[in-house]
């Protein structure tokens, strides 16, 4: 299959290399330590470049690979869509930004770190990552409330892994084939 083939979604048009990069820029300077809430609003509702189930089934993919989610999923949405130039556009459109802007507060806060102000800011920040990766929980369970196979496997990677404590990696590799050959039978 061609990458230009594979169609974001009936009525959007397939995104150019350029779409794809702004996208994925924006995305960057705009979701910054929280993207995975914004990807999904900008991917699945704004752009219409995926549904919602492309979205969670391409994010569970894309958790289980190294890296952060959203890097992988910016590479696999440009590779989707324009082969290794989409790729590459997402990946750059994503990092390019906050990169700079790393840079710039790091400096910032190299000379600023010692006021009691500054840790309070931060504190709120840390609280407001907390209510987003809540909210983008929530999102992606949602559609899962019609696959109760598929939320089984989620409650049991939950408490494996938050209450439990098992390690990640292990987890998943248990994990991963029993979700396959559930989707497997569901849509057999």
């Amino acid at each position: 299959m061609q990458p230009d083939a594979a169609l974001p979604h009936p009525h959007a048009p397939v995104p150019t290399v350029a779409e794809i990069f702004t996208g994925f820029l924006m995305l960057g300077l705009t979701a910054f330590g929280g993207a995975l809430p914004l990807a999904r609003r900008e991917i699945v509702e704004r752009r219409k470049w995926l549904d919602a189930d492309e979205f969670t089934e391409l994010l569970g993919l894309c958790q289980f690979l190294p890296g952060g989610n959203v890097i992988n999923l910016s590479v696999a949405i440009g590779m989707r869509f324009r082969g290794v130039p989409g790729a590459l556009a997402g990946l750059l459109g994503l990092i390019v930004g906050p990169s700079l802007i790393v840079i710039a507060l790091g400096v910032l806060y190299q000379r600023t770190h010692q006021d009691p102000r500054v840790a309070h800011l931060f504190a709120g920040l840390a609280a407001a990552a907390a209510g987003l990766l809540v909210a983008m929980a929530v999102k992606i369970a949602w559609p899962l409330r019609k696959k109760p196979e598929m939320a089984l496997i989620a409650v049991l990677a939950f408490v494996a892994i938050a209450l439990l404590r098992f390690p990640l990696l292990p987890t998943m590799l248990a994990l991963t084939p029993i979700s396959v050959l559930l989707a497997w039978k569901v849509r057999r």
